[in-house]
């Protein structure tokens, strides 16, 4: 069986964290992001995909709560 977090990063990819049908969902999918590099990929198939400014805002403060984490 392959690690929890491997499953997860294949089971919630970008775009179903990003691409929910209400913002409630996409809030959780943001808040629930475990790590940089997953971050980093939601971000990037936002700027390929909506580009919506409140949702890379979202994912700023997200950022921002992982660095803190981290120290």
């Amino acid at each position: 069986m392959e690690p929890a977090e491997n499953r997860e990063d294949t089971d919630f990819p970008p775009e179903k964290r990003l691409e929910a049908p209400n913002t409630r969902l996409i809030d959780a999918g943001i808040s629930t992001i475990p790590d940089m590099d997953t971050l980093r990929e939601c971000v990037a198939y936002e700027n390929a995909h909506q580009n919506r400014t409140q949702i890379l805002r979202r994912l700023e403060w997200k950022a921002e709560e992982l660095r803190g984490n981290e120290e």
